[in-house]
Parts: structure tokens; C-alpha cells; sequence
């Protein structure tokens, strides 16, 4: 497992945990007086997809319009696909080729 992102709110920490599926975890940490949620799982492209992670509900609507034949950002896709050259060299994640 992974930390995959953090919460300052623990009502919103515990409704993304319920949409992870695999092995997951809720830590709260204490720093002073504000406590922070570490929400630990599986780093898989729909676990993202799920807890709204980098643009990837944008990017689903980008590859179903090109597919389509709609007019869409080319720009934005490449941009959005561009930043997930990060998550996927992080957690060794090969970014799909229908999403290209």
C-alpha cells in the first residue's frame, strides 16, 4: 500500500476509502491541533480515477470525444497526459494506449 492522498476532513477521508477498492487504510495524525488523514492504498489508475486524482474524470470525457469524432482539446489532452508521466514513474503505472 501507498499513501495516495490526504484529508483535512475526516467525514471526506472516510467516503474516499469507501470508493478504493484493494487493501486500504485510513491514519490520522495529530499536529497540534489540527488532525490530518492519510488514506493508504492501492496506486491503480481507477483508484485515482475514483478519488478524482489528476484529471483523469477530464481525461476520460478528452479520449471519448476524440473517439467520437467530437471536437475536444488536443492541447488539454496533452497536458493532462503529460502530468501522469509523474504517477506512472512513481508508482510504476504504464499509462494505457487507448488513453493516448
Amino acid at each position: 500500500m501507498h499513501l495516495l492522498n490526504t484529508y483535512e476532513d475526516q467525514q471526506d477521508a472516510e467516503a474516499a476509502e469507501k470508493l478504493l477498492t484493494g487493501p486500504k487504510r485510513l491514519a490520522s495524525d495529530r499536529d497540534d491541533n489540527e488532525v490530518i488523514y492519510r488514506l493508504f492504498g492501492e496506486p491503480t489508475w481507477s483508484n485515482f480515477f475514483k478519488l478524482d486524482m489528476y484529471d483523469l474524470q477530464e481525461l476520460k470525457k478528452l479520449v471519448a470525444s476524440k473517439k467520437s469524432g467530437e471536437s475536444y482539446d488536443p492541447e488539454r489532452h496533452r497536458s493532462i497526459l503529460s502530468g501522469l508521466n509523474s504517477p506512472a514513474n512513481t508508482y510504476d503505472l504504464s499509462i494505457p494506449e487507448h488513453w493516448l
